[in-house]
């Protein structure tokens, strides 16, 4: 199975293909637009309720143009990668209308991984990170996963 990691990056690929990048910066632009993504979705996940905005996203059972994880998304990529780059304010909102959409094929991502027979925070932690969280915390395995997220940068 690929992991979210692959499948926003595939995603982000396909959704950013009718807008003109320019060529030096293509990169760092898709890349950041699939770290903002994922960073938000990680990020979210070790917050407060965290856990169950993830889920019912990934299930597909929330609305991604309201969910605050599409917020989060677009604020980290205008923090991190617009906030950098001279781009312009329409391609700049051009590619961070990407995001509800990427986000939207991401629904249904989210199974039972674990093999439980539910989708839970081992579900959630599996699908992030491509691992088993075994028998550690909470806190533990959401720690993991924003550390895991942060030294990407």
């Amino acid at each position: 199975m690929a992991s979210i990691s692959d499948i926003i990056a595939q995603q982000v690929k396909s959704a950013a293909g009718g807008i003109e990048i320019p060529s030096n910066i293509k990169n760092q632009v898709l890349g950041g637009l699939s770290d903002s993504i994922l960073g938000s979705l990680t990020q979210t996940a070790t917050k407060a309720g965290g856990v169950d905005i993830v889920k019912n996203l990934l299930t597909g059972k929330a609305d991604v143009a309201s969910s605050p994880v599409t917020a989060l998304a677009g604020n980290l990529f205008n923090k991190n990668v617009l906030g950098k780059l001279s781009l312009g304010s329409a391609l700049g909102s051009s590619l961070t209308g990407l995001i509800p959409g990427v986000l939207g094929k991401l629904s249904g991502f989210l199974k039972d991984q674990d093999g439980d027979g539910d989708v839970d925070i081992n579900d959630i932690i599996v699908s992030l990170t491509g691992k088993k969280s075994g028998g550690s915390s909470l806190l533990g395995a959401a720690t993991s996963i924003l550390g895991g997220f942060l030294k990407k940068k």
